[in-house]
């Protein structure tokens, strides 16, 4: 049978759901940074990149935001940004908006879609900040002996969001802080800024907080924000069992970075379904994709119109040869090439007596099928939806059954009410009961079908507030055809004293905590290629050598842990037999190696031994020059000559 992609894909434009980054990319990501103006965030302190430099935290988190900015225009072009101000005296002059925002607050920069002349604004009032340390002061004056209330903050952000925001985006904003009491001793502004903070997330909003902590000011989110900014629970969600993590410690661009960084890509749902747990029992999950490899962005093709680009649209058609004449795609019908014809006077009575209908091809022809019948191989005329089919327990799950990445499933409330409180009870017992699920699982309605094993998860608290979400990790198992066994063969097993050896080593170079943080350590390819895009949208020089690889090993540091333990590994590695065996294996002929080097060839010319050299040799030369190959080997050889004559 041909390859899945030559038959198999019904259509390209309508099921944009057989691709997966089509999730990620249909839906757009909106960011209102949020940030306090007040006296101790306008307060000098000394710059840690730099000597005899003075900024603010409110300098930072402009330049936060700025980074942030930045690489989005690189990484979702399409998405929108906004920055406000609170606790200023300067009142918002934009009247982009519908409604005024609340006093004491300013939209510096309305949500907009990503630009870089509004980029390039913000630049220039950071780079003129760091010249005039008190000009962030003068530009947006802190309001004195009051806090305004976080209520009207709130309510600020809501009206920002709604008259800038597509309804259909991923909208979050990101509070940035230094003060972890601004109303203190009165409990009604506590309860106005929960009653419109509940406001805000009921109308799609999500708060990322970003506490600014030092060390002569530590941030303690239980005076005012562990109140008001309260974590989601599994259970119900009236029942506020959950406090907010401990503060953020961000002294420092990178560390306020570092931490946006996990909470910059929005946790948009790859699929959201029904859950059958029995015949008239349901309820609604949604799917998490924990591991997404990130692409270079799709390039678009642009038109060259004089004085402008624009950008070229293209579309596929298809074409009658015959009639020349674009074809209905309601009309076109799917097949896939077969073998020869069947021999003639074979019996074609297979089938016949039974249940089963077959269409009648002729000889020589092929069978087609409608894109509805397609879909129905596909899908097997299944609805999206995930089944239970029975447990097992946990030791019946192999590691190499893990073939594919798994995606994570959490309760979806909006669809069945309820479905929280049975998801959890199911999970709260699969994990008693220390048992795994068996369902049937089709995710999208254009994929395929397929058996998972749902694996609990129990929910876990880390220091510094990251945790483990309960839920269930849907693991897809592999047909017979995906798994192929390994040749079993007899290999040399080193001595324990050459283990121990190892292991002192290894133990130095352990990662600390036991983790792995992946953004910590993104693919340089792809940053080098977001970097030079980068200074090409900003009109900037773009240095080479000032690019830095964040994967490349630390050497210094890896030899001074383990450098004297690694070279007594290696004296023992030396000394041992069975790593000096060296095992026989049967050769396979390789092809001749013809390369010659030029300047070889070119000492061979000026003495007139071009003869000396051999048909392939020359014919290899003169291909890697884009020359011709073909003739005799006088031919070949004059050719070489008048080549070198000419270079």
């Amino acid at each position: 049978m041909p390859p899945f992609d030559d038959w198999n894909i019904i259509d390209e434009e309508e099921d944009e759901e057989l691709q997966d980054a089509a999730f990620f990319e249909g839906k757009r990501d909106v960011i209102l940074f949020c940030i306090d103006c007040s006296e101790s965030m306008h307060e000098l302190r000394d710059d840690p990149n730099y000597d005899d430099v003075k900024t603010s935290h409110l300098f930072t988190a402009l330049e936060a935001a700025m980074q942030i900015q930045k690489k989005k225009v690189i990484v979702g072009p399409n998405d929108s940004v906004g920055i406000v101000l609170f606790n200023t005296t300067r009142s918002s002059e934009t009247k982009n908006h519908a409604t005024e925002i609340k006093k004491n607050s300013f939209a510096y920069q309305p949500i907009t879609i990503i630009s870089a002349p509004a980029i390039q604004e913000l630049i220039q009032l950071l780079d003129a900040a760091r010249e005039d340390p008190d000009l962030l002061k003068s530009t947006f004056p802190p309001l004195t002996g009051k806090k305004m209330p976080m209520g009207d903050v709130f309510t600020s952000c809501n009206w920002v969001l709604r008259d800038g925001a597509p309804k259909t985006a991923t909208k979050r904003v990101f509070l940035i802080t230094d003060d972890d009491n601004p109303h203190p001793g009165s409990k009604q502004l506590v309860t106005s800024a929960r009653t419109t903070l509940l406001d805000l997330t009921q109308s799609g909003v999500q708060i990322e907080p970003f506490f600014i902590a030092t060390p002569e000011k530590p941030f303690e989110p239980s005076k005012f924000y562990s109140s008001v900014l309260l974590s989601n629970v599994l259970n119900d969600e009236d029942e506020d069992t959950g406090v907010l993590p401990e503060s953020i410690s961000i002294t420092r661009i990178d560390d306020l970075l570092s931490q946006m960084r996990f909470h910059e890509v929005p946790k948009r749902a790859l699929f959201s379904i029904p859950f059958q747990l029995a015949d008239g029992f349901v309820i609604s999950i949604k799917g998490y994709g924990l591991v997404t490899e990130q692409r270079k962005g799709i390039y678009k093709y642009f038109i060259d119109l004089g004085d402008h680009m624009e950008v070229a649209n293209s579309r596929t058609v298809y074409v009658d040869e015959d009639q020349q004449a674009e074809v209905d795609k309601t009309e076109m019908v799917y097949g896939m090439a077969l073998g020869t014809a069947p021999v003639e006077g074979a019996s074609d009575d297979e089938g016949e007596g039974g249940d089963t209908v077959c269409r009648v091809v002729p000889t020589g022809k092929r069978p087609f099928y409608t894109a509805d019948e397609i879909r129905s191989f596909r899908t097997l005329d299944l609805e999206p939806g995930i089944k239970l089919l029975g447990f097992k327990d946990p030791i019946e799950l192999a590691f190499e059954d893990n073939v594919k990445h798994s995606v994570f499933i959490y309760p979806d409330e909006s669809k069945y009410s309820g479905s929280k409180r049975t998801f959890a009870a199911l999970l709260k017992k699969m994990i008693e009961k220390k048992k795994i699920g068996l369902v049937l699982a089709l995710t999208r309605s254009n994929f395929a079908p397929v058996f998972c094993a749902m694996l609990p998860q129990a929910e876990s608290t880390e220091e510094g507030g990251w945790n483990e979400p309960a839920g269930f990790h849907l693991i897809p198992l592999p047909f017979a055809d995906d798994i192929r066994a390994a040749p079993l063969e007899t290999a040399f097993r080193a001595p324990d004293e050459l283990k121990d050896a190892a292991r002192l080593w290894i133990d130095k170079l352990c990662v600390k905590d036991g983790t792995y943080p992946p953004d910590s350590h993104p693919n340089p390819a792809l940053a080098y290629h977001n970097a030079q895009l980068q200074a090409s949208a900003f009109r900037e020089e773009f240095d080479p050598e000032a690019f830095e690889d964040l994967t490349r090993p630390k050497y210094d540091m890896i030899h001074k842990r383990a450098g004297n333990l690694m070279k007594e590994w290696k004296r023992a590695l030396l000394t041992d037999e069975s790593a000096n065996v060296v095992p026989v294996t049967t050769g396979s002929k390789r092809k001749a190696d013809v390369s010659v080097d030029e300047a070889e060839i070119r000492s061979k010319h000026e003495v007139g031994a071009l003869a000396k050299l051999r048909v392939d040799q020359l014919k290899d030369f003169l291909k890697s020059k884009s020359q011709p190959v073909s003739g005799k080997k006088a031919e070949l050889i004059e050719r070489v000559s008048d080549w070198l004559d000419a270079h």
